[in-house]
């Protein structure tokens, strides 16, 4: 009997086991699907929608292919000016009253300007989002562009660039600075928040032209994410959008960067800072290759988490810092921009801690990544840059998904890439994120900027 009963447990636990083994590889085959439905209207305009029936709400977001690098190179800010400008008033809705439209029923808005595009999106509940369709259409279809908003704009940016970089501590550190510091070409180099004076040069016939080419329908992808019906929701968007004439667009510049072959090293003064900064930054590789799935694995091993290589030995070990910070694309994520980008961190460090003793520690840090590297710690980054993936997905009633489907349609034309993210970072190997490392880590790559805080070292001689 005894014996019967060791056969029939034995039975029980192999059968467990496979029947767990069975269920594992079954849910490694399964994997989230953004649904993507892609297509384009008569007039160039790239629309992305794509259903999520989980909550009542609806996102539309506009993406207009138009940023920072290829503003007018005496208008500097100006593509920034214009994203203020686009909350004036059009046709059908007056001052403010898209602001109104969108709150009053419920709703969130906002808009951005980065480097690549602009952006404006509302969250609403899903029964408002015909109305929205119409706003939108409404201020791509035309502005009201009169001298009084113009100038009223114009002192509102200035205002903010006072407030948020002239007038405060650490000022434009180092996500402005960095820049136009790091980078060569001019479009990647100049000052994208404004030069108080280009603000001012800016005219009607400018804020005019600068509509009438870039907030066209060939010049734009629209998404809308959430709760709707595709076949009503593509009428609308027919019955909004379709009519909108096209623009002329004119070819884009070279927005290209020479690969730096001397380590940049400078200081900025800064009246306000009680204690010094450092950033550093590097070149990253070209969208889409296999070396720029590296570098965010590489972010994710040196920098992201707790465990990152760098906040370990910055933070923990060294105590030279508690802030460590950074990433690819400081004003986004490593996926929604186009050109040239850096990968960047900074921190803060008190005043008796040497700046050489600094670099010596990150120096120890990148050398011994590069000869530690193996395969359990590119597994450990997938893991991690796969949770932010999907956080980011579906972050804020899915903005984070609308972000992607936009950023996808407008530089690659291919929405669908969202659903391969995950897979591209799968392929890099071994061989790969060495020789990126070699080529992109390399010190000849990096740009250094610090602050020297002027106000600490005046409380010093007082």
């Amino acid at each position: 009997m005894k014996q019967l009963l060791r056969i029939v447990s034995l039975v029980l636990v192999v059968f467990l086991i496979t029947s767990c083994k069975g269920n594992k590889e079954e849910k490694e085959t399964v994997k989230f699907q953004v649904p993507v439905d892609y297509y384009k209207l008569d007039n160039g305009l790239k629309v992305i929608l794509s259903q999520d029936k989980t909550s009542p709400t609806a996102i539309v977001a506009a993406y207009y292919n138009i940023g920072f690098r290829i503003e007018p190179r005496d208008r500097t800010g100006f593509a920034h000016l214009f994203e203020h400008m686009m909350f004036q008033g059009s046709k059908n809705l007056g001052k403010m009253e898209f602001i109104k439209l969108v709150q009053q029923n419920g709703g969130v808005l906002n808009g951005s300007t980065r480097f690549d595009f602009t952006n404006y999106f509302e969250i609403v509940p899903s029964h408002k989002l015909e109305t929205m369709l119409w706003a939108e259409a409404d201020r791509m279809r035309g502005l009201d562009i009169t001298q009084e908003n113009l100038t009223n704009q114009q002192g509102v940016v200035k205002n903010e660039v006072k407030v948020n970089v002239l007038n405060q501590p650490y000022g434009g550190f180092p996500w402005l600075d960095m820049p136009q510091f790091a980078n060569t070409n001019w479009n990647n180099a100049h000052n994208f928040y404004g030069d108080l004076e280009d603000l001012d040069a800016a005219n009607l016939e400018d804020v005019s032209n600068f509509f009438n080419t870039y907030y066209a329908p060939n010049n734009a992808a629209l998404s809308v994410v959430g709760d709707f019906e595709i076949e009503e929701t593509k009428a609308w968007i027919e019955k909004y959008f379709g009519n909108i004439p096209a623009s002329d667009l004119p070819a884009q510049p070279d927005i290209s960067e020479p690969r730096q072959e001397v380590e940049k090293d400078t200081v900025k003064d800064d009246l306000l800072a009680n204690k010094p900064a450092i950033a550093l930054a590097y070149h990253m590789p070209e969208r889409n290759t296999p070396e720029y799935y590296a570098m965010g694995l590489l972010d994710q091993i040196l920098l992201q988490g707790d465990n990152g290589l760098l906040k370990q030995k910055l933070e923990k070990e060294k105590g030279f810092t508690s802030d460590v910070g950074g990433g690819i694309n400081y004003l986004g994520n490593m996926f929604n921009y186009k050109g040239p980008m850096l990968w960047m961190y900074n921190f803060t460090y008190d005043t008796e801690t040497s700046k050489a003793d600094i670099l010596t520690a990150i120096d120890e840090v990148m050398i011994a990544m590069k000869n530690n590297l193996s395969q359990e710690m590119i597994d450990r980054a997938i893991v991690k840059i796969r949770s932010q993936l999907y956080d980011d997905l579906g972050g804020f009633y899915g903005l984070g998904r609308a972000d992607l489907l936009c950023s996808f349609a407008l530089f690659d034309d291919d929405p669908a890439r969202i659903n391969l993210i995950e897979d591209e970072f799968k392929k890099v190997t071994l061989d790969t994120m060495t020789k990126t490392i070699e080529e992109y880590l390399r010190k000849t790559n990096r740009s250094i900027l610090t602050v020297n805080p002027l106000l600490a070292n005046n409380e010093k001689t007082q």
